[in-house]
């Protein structure tokens, strides 16, 4: 029992010949080929059915093969078709020129039969591949977007049932109090993780803009926002910001959020009556720069070789039983790199951590501190 064809190259060609002596071997090969003699044959093939594969005479009377891949290439439902050119002009100037208007192989005539089909296999292969990746980055999408929705709606739901067990934990019997505050820590720290893990999707898929920001605003919104959190942990927060604008060539929410993950760091592994410290300094050569400083444990030097890695687990833990997910310093550093900038963690520091976060200034001209 033969096995049907599960793939369709079209060919265009204007020599009758190789038309005939290319379809053959492709049909031999178990391929489905359609067949066009020119660029007007070709568009009412592709209009009729999208192939797997297109091999494109380069040398065509009225319209090239050159000019057909770029019409193809322009249209969103045929621009991830693979094209393989096919001439007998081994010019490297009309190689270069094929590959540039987006063939992805050249391949010179007369045909040896076997290269072709390797070729013509290799193209296949690739074309499979990045077409399960894209419907696996489709799934991922959807598992987000359950993430965010449904699992999230349903974890608050449960946050706020546990709080109003909490807060009549004195009408209940004394062994049932440890069980609401596991099931309260338990409910708090997931949220926690799956808002973090949605910001770091979000990071990753984020259109960074280049736009003038003012350093000094962001950060003093941060801080003034990270106030409570530090009051109810007896953490002094301190800011150090220029009352002038500090003119920073970044993205808006990429800089708050970058900022609002130091901060929130800083206090969450500072113990109580600990000090944060903010402090944003004018542009000096080129670039502006946004310290994060805190009095908690610092890091190892083991620490500091898996700082930025996505879910690496640190030796401090949260003073507070704050929940951590191991994202945030990730999340920061791919945000701020994205902007043309930098993450540093101070060297030397005699207690606790300093994190510098350097970013360009719009007409990158240094000026004194």
């Amino acid at each position: 029992m033969t096995t049907p064809p599960t793939e369709t190259i079209l060919i265009v060609d204007d020599q009758e010949e190789n038309l005939r002596s290319v379809g053959n071997v492709l049909t031999m090969m178990r391929y489905e080929v359609m067949l066009a003699s020119n660029a007007e044959e070709a568009f009412q093939q592709l209009f009729k059915r999208t192939p797997d594969l297109i091999l494109l005479d380069v040398m065509m009377p009225e319209t090239d093969g050159l000019a057909v891949c770029r019409r193809i290439k322009t249209n969103i439902q045929w621009a991830d078709i693979p094209v393989i050119f096919l001439s007998a002009d081994d010019d490297k100037n009309i190689v270069v020129q094929a590959l540039e208007t987006g063939g992805v192989d050249y391949v010179t005539k007369p045909f040896n039969r076997a290269e072709l089909v390797s070729r013509v296999r290799t193209q296949l292969a690739l074309k499979q591949a990045r077409d399960r990746l894209h419907a696996l980055a489709e799934d991922k999408d959807e598992i987000l977007g359950i993430l965010a929705h449904d699992l999230k709606n349903s974890l608050a739901g449960m946050k706020l049932s546990a709080g109003l067990l909490q807060s009549r934990k004195t009408e209940m019997p004394p062994r049932c109090v440890p069980l609401v505050e596991n099931i309260m820590s338990a409910t708090e720290r997931m949220l926690a993780f799956m808002q973090e893990f949605l910001a770091n999707q979000r990071a990753e898929q984020i259109q960074i803009k280049h736009v003038t920001v003012d350093l000094a605003n962001v950060a003093a919104q941060v801080a003034a926002s990270h106030q409570p959190a530090a009051h109810a942990k007896t953490i002094t927060l301190t800011t150090h910001i220029p009352k002038v604008p500090v003119l920073v060539e970044a993205d808006p929410e990429g800089v708050m959020q970058a900022l609002e993950n130091l901060v929130s760091n800083a206090i969450k592994f500072s113990s109580e009556g600990g000090e944060v410290t903010v402090t944003v300094h004018r542009p000096m050569g080129g670039m502006a720069k946004c310290h994060v400083s805190d009095t908690g444990p610092g890091f190892t030097a083991e620490d500091r070789t898996k700082l930025f890695r996505r879910y690496g687990r640190l030796s401090a833990q949260p003073t507070g039983d704050e929940p951590s997910t191991g994202l945030g310093l990730s999340i920061v550093k791919r945000l701020i790199d994205a902007m043309g900038g930098s993450i540093t963690l101070a060297e030397g520091t005699a207690a606790g951590a300093e994190f510098i976060i350097a970013l360009p200034v719009p007409n990158s001209k240094p000026s004194s501190d």
